[in-house]
């Protein structure tokens, strides 16, 4: 039996509990499909050991609702995951999200039909929706790489990936573990399981450049300062580079260069991502300044380490990406980790692992790492993996994946020009895709997404879509941006090259968040000139 709706959204997560919220409000008829148990979305699949943000927890939050904002209290600056889902779980009880939602549901196809001018929508448990709309809020990092390595079945101990953690945990005490990857997440579950297993084995292929994290406990002082800050963390996220708090406030050639270290240090010290977005935006665009930051916190991380040898594998020297160039992590004692006897840093740059054995782990050179466990922070098809995992057809039975497998391509980051009526959040060229505050970036789309539909339904509309040249006009700004920039010299999951084949484009909008918020603004107030409507 087919079940009409008004709106089908899809992910139960950070954007999505807001945009079933929103829809709801405004009287749509809408339900949320959710393959997990329960919401939560990144914060109930990453539950690995040591995840938590590393966005300070007062601005990691929803700012449409100051009661909402200020019932909650965080109990430390970046708390940890089992937190976050106790707020995810706050937020959902208290505007009673779960009555929209069917969980344990994952969304198979979604056709679109001509005729009808409506989507078809099927699960995994058999059911099929008629509905006017379709809004992917599946997230920019939610299509896991599990299956990387050959062998992976024939390994006898436990293999798991951090984004499909257990719920339960894996038993690691004592036990021989073998983590793969040291971006952001390899890093915090190495710094968090090392003192408790037997041995620790790290595959190390690229070094990573990372800021120590400065995480101090909330009292009752400092809970009340920014709850008091409410107004003006709202009126100031959104328009910030990043969604931060923070943002750019200095020009590199108006300091000396005494005065220029004088304010690295000084930020290196906060122990967030200040160093990163709201130091010096020169970083992002002169080589010189890219290289002085890069030396700034080479040698800081080569003073903690001392070991050349641990030098050379962990820490990014020249030739490498620059500082910021790739995603910057924080960490607590990461490097000082390596120092222990235990612990030993593989490096697999230049002898990769060739497969995974009955044993372990087996190197290019033949080498075998026998394991108990192994835990692959190897990454996700980021930005389009969410949405091209389900079965997307749109007019004339083009599918979403092999457009995306042609061209990275997007308007504004929420919406494609030949899938009418669909709708995305985190998606490519956009910057929730991956350089925002999530839940800033995520929630001025939701609403932009809102208003449009709101327009449509005011003025007797019944489809949008983009024009194939407002299309291309937005990509060749997005290009033109990313390509004034060094992030286009390196390659990393921001431009699709961790998995072979993939189309390569930088997945984020580089204009910053706020200049995007007036942009997608501008788009509305104009009656949604560029989109085709009917």
């Amino acid at each position: 039996m087919t079940k009409e709706v008004d709106v089908i959204v899809i992910g139960a997560g950070v954007s999505g509990l807001y945009q079933v919220h929103q829809l709801r409000e405004q009287g749509w008829d809408v339900l949320g499909l959710e393959a997990a148990s329960d919401v939560g979305g990144t914060w109930y699949w990453n539950r690995y050991p040591g995840a938590r943000f590393d966005s300070e927890s007062y601005i990691y939050q929803y700012l449409f609702d100051e009661k909402l904002y200020k019932d909650w209290t965080w109990s430390e600056r970046f708390p940890a995951q089992p937190e976050i889902e106790r707020w995810m779980h706050y937020v959902a009880d208290r505007l009673d999200l779960r009555r929209s939602f069917e969980f344990s549901t994952r969304v198979e196809s979604a056709t679109f039909d001509e005729e009808t001018e409506r989507w078809t929508v099927k699960t995994d448990q058999g059911d099929v929706y008629d509905t006017q709309f379709v809004i992917g809020c599946t997230g920019m990092l939610s299509a896991p790489l599990a299956n990387r390595f050959p062998g992976q079945d024939s390994f006898k101990g436990q293999i798991v990936h951090t984004g499909l953690y257990p719920k339960g945990g894996l038993d690691i005490r004592g036990k021989r573990v073998g983590v793969i990857g040291t971006g952001a997440t390899g890093i915090q579950v190495i710094q968090t399981i090392a003192r408790e297993v037997g041995e620790l084995k790290v595959f190390v292929r690229s070094p990573q450049f990372s800021l120590p994290m400065r995480n101090p406990k909330f009292g009752p002082d400092e809970v009340k300062e920014y709850k008091g800050r409410f107004e003006e963390l709202k009126s100031t996220l959104p328009n910030t580079f990043t969604g931060f708090e923070y943002d750019f406030e200095y020009a590199w050639a108006d300091l000396t260069h005494e005065q220029r270290m004088a304010r690295l240090e000084e930020i290196y010290n906060d122990g967030s991502l200040k160093l990163w977005l709201a130091s010096f935006s020169e970083m992002f665009f002169d080589q010189e300044v890219s290289d002085e930051i890069s030396q700034f916190v080479r040698e800081k991380m080569e003073a903690r380490l001392k070991d050349p040898e641990l030098i050379r594998i962990l820490v990014p020297q020249k030739g490498d990406a620059g500082f910021g160039k790739v995603r910057v992590p924080l960490e607590t004692n990461y490097l000082e980790t390596y120092l222990l006897p235990h612990v030993e840093a593989v490096c697999v740059r230049h002898n990769p692992i060739a497969e995974i054995v009955p044993e372990g782990i087996r190197l290019e050179d033949g080498s075998v790492y026998d394991l108990d466990v192994i835990i692959m922070a190897v990454g996700f098809d980021a930005g389009t993996g969410g949405m091209s995992r389900i079965d997307i057809t749109g007019r004339d039975g083009m599918t979403l994946r092999d457009e995306w497998n042609k061209e990275t391509r997007t308007s504004l980051g929420m919406q494609v020009h030949g899938f009418p009526n669909l709708f995305m959040t985190g998606a490519p060229l956009a910057p929730s895709a991956a350089l925002c505050n999530m839940t800033t970036c995520l929630q001025q789309q939701t609403e932009w997404i809102t208003g449009c539909l709101n327009h449509l339904r005011d003025n007797g509309k019944k489809v949008i879509e983009p024009s194939e040249s407002f299309e291309r006009a937005w990509i060749k700004h997005h290009d033109e941006l990313v390509n004034a920039s060094l992030f286009s010299k390196f390659d990393s999951w921001y431009n699709g090259s961790n998995i072979e084949g993939k189309p390569k484009r930088f997945m984020s909008y580089t204009g910053g968040a706020g200049t995007y918020k007036q942009k997608c603004q501008d788009v509305a107030d104009s009656g949604y000139a560029g989109f085709e409507t009917a």
